[in-house]
């Protein structure tokens, strides 16, 4: 019951995302046409991307929520952090580009703007962005959904985004007003290029934590540490030599593969048992934290551990 609540959830909000992103799409293309700049033009291809994105997502979304076929043995988590990864490759790309055409158009003699105009634009994209994102970021820490939390960072982006174009505007608004309108031209290329340098370590820090979990790799010690104790404290009727846990983190799912090399004094009459001890151990452990999977060998040789 609880877990379908989550995922309802967990779909009203990307859809949220969707319908803005859409908003955003049309506002900044017609401020991009009244105003003549670059910074909305790429703000607006920005969100455009953004909307085909979520629509990616919202489809994701359902897909992971399937049970392991024949096809994914293993559920469609995985799909989960190969969309990630694939979106922040996007923003990258967006980005460099973005930056590339603003050094060139400031080699050219700059673009002039209506700034005045443009200025609204800023603050309405501002406040909506930042009030999304900070929206859909607190949201997705009690759904445990890596998908809304990008999200809510590409939100954060966009309102970074919104929030560094309005203070260009102003900046080259004052310009124009108090003698200097020959500058002017220079902040939108400029600002273009600030901005894709600023915020291409966020987009780069997803791929990386993407990349991570596509690839399977452990996810950092400070996780790990704390699944291990909870896990020994699981198994604490068990007498055993050594435990080895292999962890590897796929979109929400937390997948434990645990080795317990069983002391001399370990003996059990039925297999029964030894399903009684899984189950225990991992009902408690998806109590403590529902997006584990987990499976439990017994054995004697520890070679068979490695």
């Amino acid at each position: 019951m609880a877990i379908g609540f989550h995922q309802q959830n967990e779909k009203v909000l990307l859809k949220l995302s969707l319908y803005m992103a859409g908003l955003f799409v049309f506002v900044a293309f017609g401020f991009a046409l009244i105003t003549q700049s670059g910074a909305i033009l790429f703000d607006g291809v920005y969100s455009l991307i953004s909307f085909f994105m979520a629509l990616l997502t919202l489809k994701v979304a359902n897909l992971v929520q399937l049970p392991d076929d024949d096809r994914f043995h293993f559920g469609y988590t995985a799909i989960e952090p190969t969309l990630n990864l694939f979106k922040s490759l996007i923003i990258i790309v967006t980005c460099l580009y973005a930056v590339i055409g603003a050094i060139n158009r400031l080699f050219a003699g700059g673009n002039a703007a209506e700034y005045n105009i443009a200025m609204f634009y800023g603050v309405f994209a501002t406040i909506g962005c930042f009030a999304i994102s900070v929206y859909m970021k607190h949201r997705s820490k009690s759904l445990r959904s890596d998908l809304v939390s990008v999200d809510a960072h590409t939100w954060f982006i966009d309102a970074v985004l919104s929030a560094s174009i309005l203070l260009g505007f102003i900046i080259a608004y004052c310009l124009e007003k108090f003698g200097f309108a020959a500058y002017a031209p220079y902040v939108d290329p400029l600002l273009l290029i600030v901005l894709g340098v600023a915020i291409l370590p966020v987009p780069c820090k997803i791929m990386l934590d993407s990349l991570n979990e596509v690839i399977h790799k452990a996810p950092p010690e400070t996780v790990t540490s704390v699944i291990e104790k909870k896990l020994k404290q699981t198994l604490s009727t068990v007498p055993y030599e050594h435990i080895e846990v292999r962890i590897s983190k796929s979109g929400r799912d937390i997948y434990l593969l645990v080795h317990i090399i069983v002391d001399e004094s370990f003996s059990v009459a039925t297999v029964h048992e030894l399903d009684n001890i899984r189950k225990e151990s991992e009902a408690a452990m998806r109590e403590w934290n529902p997006s584990i999977i987990m499976d439990i060998l017994f054995i004697c040789d520890p070679d068979l551990a490695d």
